[in-house]
C-alpha cells in the first residue's frame, strides 16, 4: 500500500502541469495578500477589502486574459462602487435600495462592453452599499483600493513566472495518443480471444470517448496559444503560432477516424473466426505492435509495422485471392493509415517536455524503505 501511495505522490510531484496549477494558486493568494498589506498596513486605508477583491478578479490563467478579462472585471468593480454610492445616497440602506441596486447591476452586466459581469457588479455593489456609502472620501478610498488590487494582480501574474499552458496542452495530446494505442492493443487481444460483435461495438464507443478527449485537446492548445500572447517568457514564442501542434491534432483526428472504421469492419465480420487463420495471426500481431508503439511513443516501431504491413500486402497479392480479400484490404489500409498518422505524433513526443525529477526520498529516518 505504501508503494502505491508513494508512486501516486511521485507522479504528481513530477507532473509539471500540477506544479503549474499550484504556482497559479500561490500567485493568486500572493496578489491578494500583497494588495491587502499595501492598502491596510502601508496606506492605512479605512476599509481596504476591495484591494484583495480586485486582485483576485484580475489574476487569470493567462497573461492575455489577465489584461482583457481583468479590464472588464475592473470596470465592473468601479461601476459597482459608483452605483452603490449613488443608490445609497438616494435611497439609503433599505430593501428598496438593495432591490434597485440588483436590478440595475444585472441590467448593466448585460452590456457587451462589460463582458456580462452582472454578478461582479451585483456582489461588489452589495458589499459597498451595506458597509457604508455616505462619504465622498470613502468613495475615493474604495476606488483607490480597487486600483491597488488591479495593479498588484497584473504585476504578479505578468512578472512572477507568467503562466504558459504548453505542458497542459501537450499532456492532452499525449492522452489522445495513448488512448488510440491502448485501444488498438485491446482490440488485438480481444480478437485473439475470439471477440465478437458486442466487443466491436464497445470499441466503436471507445473511439467516441477519444473524440471527446481530442476536442478537449484542441481547446487546450488554443488556450496555450492565448497564454503565449503578451507573455515575456522565451519559451512562449513557439506557442504564438502553434502550427506543429495543429498538424499533430489533425493526425490524431485521422487516427481516431481510422480506428473507428477498423472497429466497424471487424464488427461486420462478427468474430475473428471469420478471418483466415494465416491472415489473422500476422495482422493481429501488427495491430498489437502498433498499439504498443503508440503508447510508448516509439516512431521506429511504428515505421517497422508500416514495413511489415507492406510486405504482408505484397505477399497477399501474389497468392490466390480469397473471397475475404476486400475485408483484408480494408483492414490493412485502416491499420496502415493509423500508423502513418501516429508516426509523426510519436516522433514529436519530446514536445511534452520531461517530467520534473522530484520524488519522495527513499530513505526516511536513515532506514531504507522496503
Amino acid at each position: 500500500m505504501w508503494e502505491t501511495i508513494r508512486e501516486r505522490v511521485d507522479d504528481r510531484l513530477s507532473d509539471p502541469v500540477w506544479w503549474n496549477d499550484v504556482l497559479q494558486l500561490v500567485k493568486t493568494v500572493l496578489a491578494a495578500v500583497v494588495a491587502w498589506v499595501i492598502a491596510a498596513s502601508v496606506l492605512d486605508l479605512p476599509q481596504p477589502f476591495l484591494a484583495p477583491w480586485a486582485a483576485l478578479l484580475v489574476v487569470h490563467a493567462t497573461v492575455y486574459r489577465t489584461f482583457s478579462k481583468g479590464s472588464q472585471q475592473v470596470a465592473a468593480t468601479v461601476v459597482a462602487v459608483v452605483l452603490a454610492s449613488a443608490v445609497g445616497e438616494a435611497l439609503g440602506l433599505t430593501t428598496t435600495a438593495i432591490a434597485v441596486l440588483l436590478v440595475v447591476s444585472l441590467v448593466l452586466g448585460a452590456v457587451p462592453w462589460l463582458g456580462a459581469e452582472a454578478t461582479t457588479i451585483a456582489t461588489t455593489g452589495l458589499v459597498v452599499l451595506t458597509t457604508g456609502f455616505d462619504s465622498d472620501i470613502m468613495l475615493i478610498s474604495r476606488l483607490f483600493d480597487t486600483a491597488i488590487g488591479v495593479v498588484v494582480g497584473l504585476a504578479v501574474n505578468a512578472l512572477v513566472w507568467p503562466p504558459l499552458r504548453r505542458h497542459t496542452a501537450a499532456k492532452a495530446l499525449d492522452r489522445v495518443d495513448d488512448g488510440v494505442g491502448e485501444l488498438l492493443a485491446e482490440m488485438a487481444d480481444g480478437l485473439a480471444a475470439g471477440a465478437g460483435v458486442e466487443e466491436a461495438q464497445e470499441w466503436v464507443e471507445r473511439t467516441r470517448e477519444i473524440d471527446e478527449d481530442l476536442d478537449h485537446a484542441w481547446a487546450l492548445v488554443r488556450q496555450a496559444q492565448e497564454s503565449a500572447r503578451m507573455n515575456p517568457r522565451r519559451s512562449a514564442r513557439t506557442m504564438r503560432d502553434p502550427q506543429q501542434w495543429h498538424g499533430l491534432l489533425r493526425r490524431l483526428e485521422q487516427s481516431v477516424a481510422e480506428t473507428r472504421s477498423l472497429a466497424r469492419t471487424l464488427g461486420a465480420q462478427a468474430q475473428r473466426s471469420a478471418l483466415d487463420e494465416r491472415f489473422a495471426l500476422r495482422w493481429i500481431d501488427m495491430l498489437r505492435d502498433a498499439g504498443r508503439a503508440a503508447v510508448e511513443a516509439d516512431p521506429a516501431a511504428l515505421v517497422d509495422v508500416r514495413r511489415r504491413l507492406q510486405e504482408f500486402s505484397d505477399e497477399l497479392r501474389s497468392t490466390q485471392r480469397s473471397p475475404q480479400w476486400p475485408v483484408y484490404g480494408a483492414l490493412i489500409i485502416n491499420l496502415r493509415n493509423i500508423v502513418d498518422s501516429l508516426d509523426e505524433v510519436a516522433a514529436a513526443n519530446p514536445i511534452r517536455g520531461r517530467p520534473l525529477n522530484i520524488r519522495i526520498p527513499s530513505r526516511m529516518g536513515g532506514v531504507d524503505q522496503p
